[in-house]
């Protein structure tokens, strides 16, 4: 056969492929959370389901005040997660150590490894302790101690990135893998089909997990695309690929789980498609009722909520007791807002940082720069409001 497609058969029939089987949707639990299937019966213990479950209570409490915070013009943009908030699943089902290239509704899979409220309200007021030190918009977290590359703002440039991170682990014999977290609209993008490609010719340990929520900020799925999904497309560049309930927490987990041992011990990229739907406006600089009805929102957030899913499903094993919501809801609220408060109070990261970390030694030009300004702040302190920042 020719080089370029070994497993083509001849045929004697002119005919043109326009389409393929539909690829299934895998589900472990319905939307009252009854597993459909025993076999797929979740091996969580009951601590671990329940700190799962309390991460996505704490995640949309810290949403809801954030986005507040944001309408009061005290932070200057946020993106919230309501209606995505069983992505949490894949990130239980990683190693620690696996490195995370998020997109931007993410922050979930930081709670769950272990990021802290202080360290949330920290960045999104690119405070003195931020640890990004002020360089980025809110919500474009990263972690080094955690293993998650700091977001950036340009859309899918982290999909070629993940696949090179994960070629370095397979060199380095390291057994562990790259997820990479994107949108079905940054499916779109070039570096979309550059990373899964790289991924699967150079046999690449990475997890592209696509979030493919409905909406592209403005623009419908169906205007993104003709043909299956983004899943038809991982078949296309040979890769192992599932799609899954976006809504079933324990979905999630099973996929991201197989998916992970694919990715470690066979060496080769898997994409999981986790069809969702984006309860909420792209970001506090959208307003989604201008592109879809409320009452789309509304029915969606009844008929199928992460969060009320993955509470039935405990109270079905005796693991949570009706009325703990509230508690839960109300001490993740507190704690958010003390981290808030404090996070307010503190300095703006010192103006040194504008010269830091991107040459090892400052070269004479930043060198004349930084004088310049020190010079400029020196002689107009309260133009500059330099009480304001920390101190160098």
């Amino acid at each position: 056969m020719f080089p370029g497609a070994l497993n083509s058969d001849y045929s004697h029939e002119l005919k043109f492929v326009s389409n393929v089987q539909s690829i299934p949707t895998y589900q472990v639990m319905d939307t009252d959370g009854k597993v459909l299937d025993v076999a797929n019966e979740p091996q969580m213990t009951k601590e671990e389901a329940r700190k799962i479950y309390q991460n996505m209570l704490t995640l949309n409490a810290m949403d809801q005040i954030l986005y507040e915070a944001q309408r009061q013009g005290r932070i200057s943009f946020y993106m919230t997660s309501f209606g995505e908030e069983a992505l949490l699943g894949s990130a239980a089902a990683l190693d620690p150590k696996d490195m995370v290239f998020g997109q931007y509704r993410e922050a979930g899979v930081l709670l769950q490894r272990g990021f802290t409220l202080t360290q949330f309200m920290n960045q999104c007021y690119s405070n003195e302790l931020d640890l990004g030190k002020g360089r980025q918009m809110p919500i474009h977290y990263g972690s080094r101690e955690l293993h998650f590359q700091t977001i950036s703002s340009p859309l899918a440039t982290q999909i070629p990135q993940a696949a090179g991170a994960a070629y370095a682990m397979r060199r380095e014999g390291s057994k562990l893998c790259t997820i990479c977290y994107f949108g079905e609209g940054a499916a779109s993008e070039g570096d979309f089909h550059a990373g899964l490609n790289m991924a699967a010719t150079l046999g690449c340990p990475v997890i592209y997990y696509c979030r493919n929520n409905g909406y592209a900020i403005s623009t419908p799925a169906i205007e993104q695309y003709r043909g299956d999904g983004i899943a038809s497309r991982g078949v296309g560049y040979g890769i192992d690929t599932i799609r899954v309930d976006g809504n079933d927490i324990w979905a999630i987990y099973a996929a991201t789980k197989a998916a992970r041992k694919i990715a470690v011990e066979q060496n080769k990229p898997v994409l999981i498609e986790a069809m969702t739907y984006r309860v909420s406006h792209h970001s506090t600089s959208d307003d989604s009722s201008a592109y879809r009805s409320k009452k789309e929102v509304e029915d969606w957030n009844k008929r199928d909520n992460p969060i009320a899913r993955m509470r039935s499903w405990l109270e079905n094993k005796g693991w949570w007791a009706k009325g703990e919501d509230a508690e839960i809801t109300k001490s993740a609220k507190a704690e958010v807002l003390a981290a808030f408060a404090a996070a307010e109070k503190l300095k703006r990261p010192a103006i040194k940082h504008l010269f830091e970390d991107v040459y090892d030694k400052i070269p004479p030009s930043l060198e004349r720069e930084k004088a310049e300004i020190e010079e400029l702040v020196k002689k107009y302190p309260d133009y500059y409001r330099v009480n304001d920042f920390a101190r160098s």
